[in-house]
């Protein structure tokens, strides 16, 4: 059986590896079946994944409502995180630009509405906010947002998504005390939520819920430098370029450096799990075959020192999206 984390004070104790639903949305992964994404969220509820992440800009909703077809379905606890998304939909935030352009209470509490909807629950355990602006911290309306999510009971808990690859950006935020949870990218190729984001997270008890931990599929061995995408699939703008090139060649020394015959996605998870800090790893799971790969990473437990340290020379500064 999967192994079970405490996600900070929030005290609910999550599998180590969660479903992350932004693939089964529809949009921005080249289309999805739909029948494929219900049998992968059927196995890794079975399987005793019992954390699933999404957000109500994922295919619109559509990835809350498969999960919400799912759940209903399944007899053991599913704890469920979505996220409320800017009203600008701009990602990341971007600097100068007022909380009340991107997250007013109106905004905010309409889209958590919706999100219920779509779910067909009374709350969700987990509300957050999709992308954050370290200067917002001391503008008042993420507050009332936060204290409306507790006062109604529409929210158990409320996180942060931090911005992609700007793990610092919502420290502040979290020193404030009002934030339970923080989602943020973490893997071989970007550890640097470790420098200062997991020591106060630690300090502060707040649960950590690494994303993209196979840089958006980077770190499955499966991109060669022939790799092709449908224009729609926003790894076609991901790898653009030579990244594809850079990856494989990244991956293939990661290989050779280790000496190892395991696979590469699952070094990849065992990696996110070896650091204490974090609470769960949410990868995508579009099949079947992919929930069976990422729960046995659980079954073979954290990364050796050694490995570790091996790891630590694999991290890779870059600008990203091929620009």
């Amino acid at each position: 059986m999967i192994q079970r984390r405490r996600l900070g004070r929030t005290r609910l104790m999550v599998s180590e590896i969660g479903y992350g639903a932004w693939g089964i949305g529809g949009s921005s992964w080249g289309g999805p079946n739909d029948n494929s994404s219900v049998m992968a969220l059927a196995k890794a509820f079975d399987s005793g994944i019992n954390y699933v992440d999404t957000a109500l800009v994922y295919g619109g909703g559509h990835s809350e409502q498969l999960i919400a077809q799912v759940v209903k379905a399944h007899k053991d606890k599913v704890y469920i995180a979505t996220k409320v998304p800017p009203k600008n939909m701009l990602w990341p935030a971007r600097p100068g630009i007022r909380l009340r352009e991107v997250f007013p209470f109106r905004h905010f509490k309409k889209c958590t509405e919706q999100s219920l909807r779509n779910l067909k629950r009374d709350y969700v355990d987990l509300q957050q906010f999709h992308v954050w602006n370290p200067e917002w911290v001391e503008e008042d309306d993420w507050r009332k947002s936060v204290e409306w999510l507790k006062r109604t009971g529409k929210a158990r808990f409320v996180g942060i998504s931090a911005n992609d690859h700007q793990p610092a950006s919502v420290i502040s935020a979290l020193k404030t005390g009002l934030i339970d949870c923080v989602q943020v990218i973490y893997n071989i190729f970007d550890p640097s939520p470790a420098d200062e984001l997991f020591p106060l997270c630690v300090q502060l008890d707040v649960g950590v819920i690494a994303r993209v931990p196979f840089d958006e599929g980077g770190l499955t061995g499966t991109i060669t430098p022939d790799t092709t995408f449908n224009p729609t699939d926003m790894r076609s703008r991901y790898f653009a370029g030579n990244r594809k090139r850079e990856i494989w060649e990244r991956v293939e020394a990661i290989r050779r450096d280790l000496g190892d015959q395991e696979l590469i996605s699952r070094t990849a998870l065992r990696f996110c799990l070896s650091h204490p800090a974090i609470s769960t790893v949410i990868p995508g799971m579009r099949k079947v075959a992919h929930v069976e790969e990422n729960v046995a990473a659980s079954a073979a437990g954290p990364l050796s020192q050694g490995s570790l340290e091996i790891l630590a020379r694999h991290r890779w500064p870059r600008n990203f999206y091929g620009s």
